[in-house]
Protein backbone atom coordinates (compact mmCIF):
# COMPACT_ATOMS: atom_id res chain seq x y z
CA UNK A 1 0.00 0.00 0.00
CA UNK A 2 2.52 2.19 0.77
CA UNK A 3 4.57 1.69 -2.90
CA UNK A 4 0.88 2.34 -4.17
CA UNK A 5 0.68 5.42 -2.45
CA UNK A 6 4.23 6.84 -3.57
CA UNK A 7 3.67 5.65 -6.72
CA UNK A 8 0.35 7.54 -7.01
CA UNK A 9 1.55 10.66 -5.52
CA UNK A 10 4.24 10.40 -8.44
CA UNK A 11 1.79 10.11 -11.14
CA UNK A 12 0.13 13.29 -9.13
CA UNK A 13 3.03 15.47 -9.04
CA UNK A 14 3.59 14.41 -12.75
CA UNK A 15 0.57 15.55 -13.70
CA UNK A 16 0.81 18.65 -12.18
CA UNK A 17 4.43 19.04 -13.89
CA UNK A 18 2.79 18.30 -17.29
CA UNK A 19 -0.24 20.63 -16.66
CA UNK A 20 2.36 23.54 -15.86
CA UNK A 21 4.43 22.77 -18.81
CA UNK A 22 1.48 22.41 -21.06
CA UNK A 23 0.11 25.88 -19.93
CA UNK A 24 3.91 27.20 -20.67
CA UNK A 25 3.64 25.23 -23.90
CA UNK A 26 0.22 26.76 -24.95
CA UNK A 27 1.21 30.03 -24.27
CA UNK A 28 4.52 29.47 -26.55
CA UNK A 29 2.40 28.38 -29.12
CA UNK A 30 0.53 31.40 -28.59
CA UNK A 31 3.33 33.55 -28.56
CA UNK A 32 4.58 31.92 -32.04
CA UNK A 33 1.66 32.47 -33.83
CA UNK A 34 1.27 36.29 -32.94
CA UNK A 35 4.94 36.81 -33.56
CA UNK A 36 4.17 34.90 -37.03
CA UNK A 37 0.87 36.48 -37.54
CA UNK A 38 2.08 40.12 -36.88
CA UNK A 39 5.42 39.44 -38.85
CA UNK A 40 3.49 38.51 -41.64
CA UNK A 41 1.32 41.62 -41.68
CA UNK A 42 4.11 43.89 -41.47
CA UNK A 43 6.17 41.60 -44.79
CA UNK A 44 3.08 42.26 -46.61
CA UNK A 45 2.88 45.97 -45.83
CA UNK A 46 6.41 46.27 -46.79
CA UNK A 47 6.30 44.22 -49.72
CA UNK A 48 3.08 46.74 -50.84
CA UNK A 49 5.03 49.80 -49.95
CA UNK A 50 8.29 48.09 -52.24
CA UNK A 51 5.61 47.44 -55.05
CA UNK A 52 4.46 50.97 -54.84
CA UNK A 53 8.01 52.66 -55.33
CA UNK A 54 8.36 50.43 -57.84
CA UNK A 55 5.36 51.08 -59.52
CA UNK A 56 5.96 54.99 -58.83
CA UNK A 57 9.51 54.76 -60.07
CA UNK A 58 8.27 52.93 -63.80
CA UNK A 59 5.72 55.61 -64.06
CA UNK A 60 8.60 58.46 -63.51
CA UNK A 61 10.91 56.31 -66.56
CA UNK A 62 8.11 56.53 -68.13
CA UNK A 63 6.98 59.94 -68.00
CA UNK A 64 10.79 60.95 -68.87
CA UNK A 65 11.19 58.89 -71.63
CA UNK A 66 7.53 60.59 -73.22
CA UNK A 67 8.90 63.58 -72.17
CA UNK A 68 12.17 63.74 -73.98
CA UNK A 69 10.61 62.19 -77.17
CA UNK A 70 8.03 64.43 -77.25
CA UNK A 71 10.58 67.62 -76.53
CA UNK A 72 13.11 66.27 -79.18
CA UNK A 73 10.99 64.74 -81.60
CA UNK A 74 8.91 67.98 -82.38
CA UNK A 75 12.58 70.04 -82.95
CA UNK A 76 13.14 66.74 -85.36
CA UNK A 77 10.07 66.81 -86.88
CA UNK A 78 9.94 70.64 -87.74
CA UNK A 79 13.12 70.20 -89.16
CA UNK A 80 12.34 67.88 -91.68
CA UNK A 81 9.45 69.78 -93.07
CA UNK A 82 11.63 72.51 -93.52
CA UNK A 83 13.84 70.01 -96.05
CA UNK A 84 11.15 68.74 -97.73
CA UNK A 85 9.76 72.09 -98.50
CA UNK A 86 13.08 73.61 -99.46
CA UNK A 87 13.68 70.42 -101.67
CA UNK A 88 10.20 70.55 -103.07
CA UNK A 89 10.73 74.31 -104.08
CA UNK A 90 13.80 73.91 -105.46
CA UNK A 91 12.99 71.20 -108.03
CA UNK A 92 9.67 73.81 -109.11
CA UNK A 93 12.09 75.98 -109.74
CA UNK A 94 14.54 74.17 -111.26
CA UNK A 95 11.75 72.73 -113.49
CA UNK A 96 10.55 75.92 -114.21
CA UNK A 97 13.87 77.17 -115.52
CA UNK A 98 14.02 74.14 -117.97
CA UNK A 99 10.95 74.75 -119.33
CA UNK A 100 11.75 78.14 -120.63
CA UNK A 101 12.03 78.59 -124.36
CA UNK A 102 15.34 79.16 -125.33
CA UNK A 103 14.28 82.41 -127.40
CA UNK A 104 12.34 83.66 -124.26
CA UNK A 105 15.34 85.62 -122.86
CA UNK A 106 13.38 87.33 -120.45
CA UNK A 107 11.29 84.82 -118.59
CA UNK A 108 14.86 82.70 -118.66
CA UNK A 109 16.14 85.54 -116.44
CA UNK A 110 12.77 85.54 -114.54
CA UNK A 111 13.21 82.14 -113.56
CA UNK A 112 16.35 81.77 -113.25
CA UNK A 113 16.52 84.71 -110.42
CA UNK A 114 14.21 82.86 -108.99
CA UNK A 115 16.10 79.95 -108.71
CA UNK A 116 19.06 81.85 -107.33
CA UNK A 117 16.91 83.13 -104.65
CA UNK A 118 15.66 80.25 -103.67
CA UNK A 119 18.95 78.50 -103.25
CA UNK A 120 20.20 81.45 -101.13
CA UNK A 121 17.52 81.33 -98.42
CA UNK A 122 18.68 80.98 -94.85
CA UNK A 123 19.46 77.22 -94.22
CA UNK A 124 17.19 75.68 -91.38
CA UNK A 125 18.96 76.26 -87.73
CA UNK A 126 20.80 73.11 -86.30
CA UNK A 127 19.34 70.94 -84.45
CA UNK A 128 20.25 71.20 -80.66
CA UNK A 129 19.22 68.00 -79.25
CA UNK A 130 21.51 69.39 -76.43
CA UNK A 131 21.16 66.67 -74.11
CA UNK A 132 21.58 63.67 -76.42
CA UNK A 133 18.64 61.71 -75.69
CA UNK A 134 18.61 61.60 -72.20
CA UNK A 135 15.74 59.20 -72.16
CA UNK A 136 17.95 56.55 -73.57
CA UNK A 137 19.98 56.28 -70.71
CA UNK A 138 17.04 55.05 -68.59
CA UNK A 139 17.36 51.17 -69.53
CA UNK A 140 20.97 51.50 -68.25
CA UNK A 141 19.58 53.04 -64.71
CA UNK A 142 16.55 50.07 -64.59
CA UNK A 143 18.92 47.41 -65.66
CA UNK A 144 21.18 48.71 -62.70
CA UNK A 145 18.24 48.50 -60.27
CA UNK A 146 17.07 45.51 -60.93
CA UNK A 147 20.64 43.79 -60.20
CA UNK A 148 20.62 45.64 -57.46
CA UNK A 149 17.18 44.51 -56.24
CA UNK A 150 18.46 40.85 -57.02
CA UNK A 151 21.29 41.32 -55.28
CA UNK A 152 19.03 42.44 -52.27
CA UNK A 153 16.73 39.83 -52.06
CA UNK A 154 19.05 37.29 -52.71
CA UNK A 155 21.31 38.22 -49.96
CA UNK A 156 18.69 39.10 -47.32
CA UNK A 157 17.77 35.41 -48.18
CA UNK A 158 20.73 33.86 -47.52
CA UNK A 159 20.86 36.26 -44.04
CA UNK A 160 17.73 34.69 -43.03
CA UNK A 161 18.76 31.11 -43.47
CA UNK A 162 21.85 32.09 -41.21
CA UNK A 163 24.33 32.03 -44.59
CA UNK A 164 27.60 34.73 -44.19
CA UNK A 165 27.46 37.04 -46.80
CA UNK A 166 30.70 37.23 -48.61
CA UNK A 167 30.81 39.38 -51.22
CA UNK A 168 29.11 42.17 -52.58
CA UNK A 169 25.47 42.73 -51.04
CA UNK A 170 22.58 44.26 -51.01
CA UNK A 171 22.25 47.97 -52.57
CA UNK A 172 20.27 50.65 -50.40
CA UNK A 173 17.97 53.57 -51.96
CA UNK A 174 17.57 57.16 -50.26
CA UNK A 175 15.45 55.77 -47.79
CA UNK A 176 16.77 52.21 -47.90
CA UNK A 177 15.22 49.13 -49.53
CA UNK A 178 17.22 48.04 -46.24
CA UNK A 179 17.83 50.87 -44.51
CA UNK A 180 19.87 50.45 -40.86
CA UNK A 181 16.34 50.54 -38.73
CA UNK A 182 14.92 48.11 -40.92
CA UNK A 183 17.63 45.81 -40.83
CA UNK A 184 15.90 43.11 -38.16
CA UNK A 185 17.87 42.94 -35.04
CA UNK A 186 19.32 39.26 -33.70
CA UNK A 187 20.79 37.41 -30.72
CA UNK A 188 24.28 37.87 -31.95
CA UNK A 189 24.15 41.63 -32.96
CA UNK A 190 25.41 41.09 -36.62
CA UNK A 191 27.86 44.15 -37.53
CA UNK A 192 26.27 45.75 -40.66
CA UNK A 193 28.93 48.00 -42.33
CA UNK A 194 27.42 50.39 -44.93
CA UNK A 195 29.95 50.96 -47.86
CA UNK A 196 28.82 53.51 -50.03
CA UNK A 197 29.94 54.41 -53.67
CA UNK A 198 28.77 55.64 -56.70
CA UNK A 199 27.60 54.29 -59.90
CA UNK A 200 30.08 55.14 -62.86
CA UNK A 201 29.93 58.86 -63.68
CA UNK A 202 27.82 58.67 -66.93
CA UNK A 203 24.57 57.10 -65.00
CA UNK A 204 24.25 60.15 -63.06
CA UNK A 205 21.75 57.83 -61.13
CA UNK A 206 21.84 60.33 -58.00
CA UNK A 207 18.15 58.60 -56.80
CA UNK A 208 19.86 54.93 -56.36
CA UNK A 209 23.23 55.56 -54.67
CA UNK A 210 25.22 52.40 -54.25
CA UNK A 211 25.58 50.01 -51.21
CA UNK A 212 27.07 47.26 -50.32
CA UNK A 213 26.36 45.90 -46.67
CA UNK A 214 28.87 42.50 -45.37
CA UNK A 215 28.26 41.30 -41.99
CA UNK A 216 30.90 41.35 -40.28
CA UNK A 217 32.34 38.38 -37.47
CA UNK A 218 35.29 38.46 -35.37
CA UNK A 219 38.16 36.07 -36.60
CA UNK A 220 39.11 33.44 -34.12
CA UNK A 221 42.15 32.35 -35.78
CA UNK A 222 43.74 36.32 -35.16
CA UNK A 223 42.49 36.44 -31.17
CA UNK A 224 45.45 36.78 -28.90
CA UNK A 225 45.16 33.93 -26.26
CA UNK A 226 44.47 36.11 -23.67
CA UNK A 227 41.44 37.19 -25.28
CA UNK A 228 37.90 35.21 -25.30
CA UNK A 229 35.53 35.72 -28.14
CA UNK A 230 31.75 34.93 -27.30
CA UNK A 231 30.11 33.71 -30.54
CA UNK A 232 32.02 36.15 -33.39
CA UNK A 233 30.63 39.47 -31.85
CA UNK A 234 31.69 40.04 -28.18
CA UNK A 235 35.50 39.74 -27.29
CA UNK A 236 37.21 40.43 -23.47
CA UNK A 237 40.86 40.21 -22.43
CA UNK A 238 41.19 37.11 -19.33
CA UNK A 239 43.92 36.47 -17.14
CA UNK A 240 44.24 32.95 -17.99
CA UNK A 241 45.27 32.01 -21.96
CA UNK A 242 42.65 30.02 -23.95
CA UNK A 243 44.33 27.12 -25.69
CA UNK A 244 43.04 28.19 -29.08
CA UNK A 245 45.05 26.28 -32.25
CA UNK A 246 48.25 27.40 -33.82
CA UNK A 247 47.29 29.84 -36.86
CA UNK A 248 49.80 32.57 -38.97
CA UNK A 249 47.32 35.41 -38.33
CA UNK A 250 47.19 35.04 -35.09
CA UNK A 251 48.80 37.95 -32.53
CA UNK A 252 50.83 36.90 -30.31
CA UNK A 253 52.22 39.49 -28.48
CA UNK A 254 49.13 42.20 -28.61
CA UNK A 255 46.01 41.32 -26.86
CA UNK A 256 44.17 41.73 -30.57
CA UNK A 257 41.45 40.62 -32.47
CA UNK A 258 40.41 41.12 -36.22
CA UNK A 259 37.27 41.36 -38.72
CA UNK A 260 36.72 38.09 -40.51
CA UNK A 261 35.71 40.55 -44.35
CA UNK A 262 38.04 42.64 -45.75
CA UNK A 263 37.31 46.60 -46.62
CA UNK A 264 38.62 47.62 -49.93
CA UNK A 265 36.58 50.11 -51.77
CA UNK A 266 33.73 52.16 -50.75
CA UNK A 267 32.49 53.12 -47.81
CA UNK A 268 32.18 51.46 -44.48
CA UNK A 269 30.06 51.86 -41.36
CA UNK A 270 30.24 49.95 -38.13
CA UNK A 271 29.36 50.40 -34.22
CA UNK A 272 30.96 48.82 -31.13
CA UNK A 273 30.21 49.04 -27.87
CA UNK A 274 32.52 49.63 -24.96
CA UNK A 275 31.35 47.44 -22.12
CA UNK A 276 34.20 47.58 -19.94
CA UNK A 277 37.62 48.93 -19.68
CA UNK A 278 40.10 50.71 -21.86
CA UNK A 279 39.87 49.44 -25.72
CA UNK A 280 41.23 50.66 -29.32
CA UNK A 281 38.54 50.11 -32.08
CA UNK A 282 40.44 50.73 -35.76
CA UNK A 283 41.34 49.56 -39.02
CA UNK A 284 44.57 47.49 -39.93
CA UNK A 285 45.97 46.47 -43.20
CA UNK A 286 45.45 42.84 -43.99
CA UNK A 287 49.18 42.17 -44.96
CA UNK A 288 50.58 43.11 -41.12
CA UNK A 289 52.20 40.86 -39.26
CA UNK A 290 50.99 39.51 -36.38
CA UNK A 291 54.19 38.57 -34.65
CA UNK A 292 55.64 41.82 -34.47
CA UNK A 293 56.48 43.10 -31.25
CA UNK A 294 54.36 44.68 -28.57
CA UNK A 295 55.58 48.48 -29.37
CA UNK A 296 54.80 48.01 -33.13
CA UNK A 297 52.00 45.44 -32.95
CA UNK A 298 49.87 47.96 -31.31
CA UNK A 299 47.06 49.08 -32.96
CA UNK A 300 48.18 52.68 -34.28
CA UNK A 301 51.80 52.52 -33.17
CA UNK A 302 53.03 51.64 -37.11
CA UNK A 303 52.05 52.74 -40.38
CA UNK A 304 49.77 49.61 -41.43
CA UNK A 305 47.25 50.33 -39.02
CA UNK A 306 44.95 53.28 -36.71
CA UNK A 307 42.61 53.44 -33.92
CA UNK A 308 40.43 55.77 -31.79
CA UNK A 309 41.58 54.56 -27.57
CA UNK A 310 39.44 54.81 -24.91
CA UNK A 311 42.26 54.88 -21.84
CA UNK A 312 39.55 54.99 -18.81
CA UNK A 313 40.02 59.02 -19.16
CA UNK A 314 40.57 60.06 -22.59
CA UNK A 315 39.71 59.27 -26.20
CA UNK A 316 43.20 59.09 -28.07
CA UNK A 317 43.34 59.29 -31.97
CA UNK A 318 46.63 56.92 -32.81
CA UNK A 319 48.61 56.19 -36.17
CA UNK A 320 51.82 55.77 -36.72
CA UNK A 321 53.30 56.23 -32.74
CA UNK A 322 51.66 59.37 -33.03
CA UNK A 323 48.66 60.32 -30.88
CA UNK A 324 46.27 63.12 -30.57
CA UNK A 325 43.74 63.80 -27.31
CA UNK A 326 40.72 64.20 -27.99
CA UNK A 327 38.57 66.40 -25.27
CA UNK A 328 35.08 64.64 -25.35
CA UNK A 329 32.70 62.55 -22.77
CA UNK A 330 32.17 59.03 -22.68
CA UNK A 331 30.00 57.07 -24.86
CA UNK A 332 29.66 53.65 -24.89
CA UNK A 333 29.23 53.37 -28.54
CA UNK A 334 31.24 54.10 -31.53
CA UNK A 335 30.58 54.61 -35.05
CA UNK A 336 33.37 54.45 -37.54
CA UNK A 337 32.88 55.49 -41.28
CA UNK A 338 35.62 54.44 -43.48
CA UNK A 339 35.87 56.53 -46.62
CA UNK A 340 38.27 54.64 -49.68
CA UNK A 341 37.31 57.50 -51.86
CA UNK A 342 38.38 60.72 -49.29
CA UNK A 343 40.66 58.88 -47.64
CA UNK A 344 39.45 58.95 -44.57
CA UNK A 345 38.37 57.33 -41.42
CA UNK A 346 36.40 59.30 -39.13
CA UNK A 347 35.42 58.24 -35.14
CA UNK A 348 31.95 58.88 -34.07
CA UNK A 349 30.27 59.08 -30.64
CA UNK A 350 27.19 57.58 -30.95
CA UNK A 351 23.72 58.07 -28.49
CA UNK A 352 20.20 57.72 -29.38
CA UNK A 353 20.60 58.15 -32.33
CA UNK A 354 22.94 61.02 -31.66
CA UNK A 355 26.63 61.19 -33.57
CA UNK A 356 29.29 63.68 -32.18
CA UNK A 357 32.67 63.63 -34.59
CA UNK A 358 35.31 62.79 -31.70
CA UNK A 359 38.05 62.73 -34.75
CA UNK A 360 39.05 62.54 -38.22
CA UNK A 361 41.75 60.97 -39.64
CA UNK A 362 42.33 62.60 -43.04
CA UNK A 363 44.82 64.52 -45.05
CA UNK A 364 44.72 68.09 -44.53
CA UNK A 365 46.77 71.37 -44.79
CA UNK A 366 48.12 73.18 -41.93
CA UNK A 367 46.88 76.70 -41.01
CA UNK A 368 49.37 79.55 -41.19
CA UNK A 369 51.59 79.08 -38.11
CA UNK A 370 50.38 76.17 -37.15
CA UNK A 371 52.46 72.49 -36.93
CA UNK A 372 50.44 69.59 -35.44
CA UNK A 373 52.86 66.23 -35.24
CA UNK A 374 50.13 64.32 -35.16
CA UNK A 375 48.32 65.64 -38.33
CA UNK A 376 52.22 66.07 -40.28
CA UNK A 377 52.12 62.33 -39.93
CA UNK A 378 48.74 61.77 -41.21
CA UNK A 379 49.80 64.00 -44.21
CA UNK A 380 52.71 62.22 -45.05
CA UNK A 381 51.70 58.45 -44.51
CA UNK A 382 47.70 58.09 -43.97
CA UNK A 383 47.11 57.74 -47.64
CA UNK A 384 49.11 54.83 -48.31
CA UNK A 385 46.90 53.14 -45.47
CA UNK A 386 44.50 53.01 -48.45
CA UNK A 387 46.44 51.05 -50.95
CA UNK A 388 45.88 48.26 -49.06
CA UNK A 389 42.75 45.90 -48.08
CA UNK A 390 41.66 46.66 -44.26
CA UNK A 391 40.10 44.64 -42.15
CA UNK A 392 38.49 45.62 -38.96
CA UNK A 393 40.64 45.57 -35.26
CA UNK A 394 40.27 45.55 -32.18
CA UNK A 395 42.47 46.07 -29.44
CA UNK A 396 41.76 44.84 -25.70
CA UNK A 397 44.70 46.60 -23.70
CA UNK A 398 43.38 46.48 -19.49
CA UNK A 399 42.71 42.54 -18.23
CA UNK A 400 38.39 42.82 -18.21
CA UNK A 401 38.59 45.26 -21.26
CA UNK A 402 34.84 43.73 -22.85
CA UNK A 403 33.49 44.80 -26.32
CA UNK A 404 30.38 43.84 -28.37
CA UNK A 405 29.93 44.44 -32.07
CA UNK A 406 27.22 46.29 -32.93
CA UNK A 407 24.63 46.20 -33.67
CA UNK A 408 23.51 49.72 -35.55
CA UNK A 409 21.44 52.56 -33.90
CA UNK A 410 18.76 53.53 -36.45
CA UNK A 411 19.44 56.88 -38.08
CA UNK A 412 23.19 56.88 -38.12
CA UNK A 413 23.63 55.85 -41.32
CA UNK A 414 21.12 58.37 -42.88
CA UNK A 415 22.89 61.31 -40.43
CA UNK A 416 25.97 60.06 -42.44
CA UNK A 417 24.60 60.91 -45.49
CA UNK A 418 23.28 64.30 -44.68
CA UNK A 419 26.85 65.10 -43.92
Amino acid sequence: QAQQAKFLSDVENELEELAVTIAQAKKMVELIKGAATKEREKVEKLFGEASEVLATFQKEVAGFIEDGERSMLGEAEADLRWKEERRAKLAQCKQNLENVPSTDTIYFLQEFQALKVAMEENLSPALSFQNELNFTKCTQAVSAMKDVLSAACKNQWHHLQGKGIDGLSFQETEEGLCSPGEVPSNPTHSVILWISSCFPPHLHVSFLPHTVAFIIDLDSDTADKFIQLFGTKGAKRVLCPIPYPESPTRFINCEQVLGVNLMNRGNYYWEVEIIDGWVSIGVIAEDFDPRESYNRGRLGRNEKSCCLQWNGQNYVAWFGGFESVIQQPFFHTIGVFLEYSEKALTFYGVKDSKMTCLQQLKVSHFAKGQFDPFQNKINHQFASLFLCKLKPAFFLESVDAHLQIGPLKKDCVSVLKRR
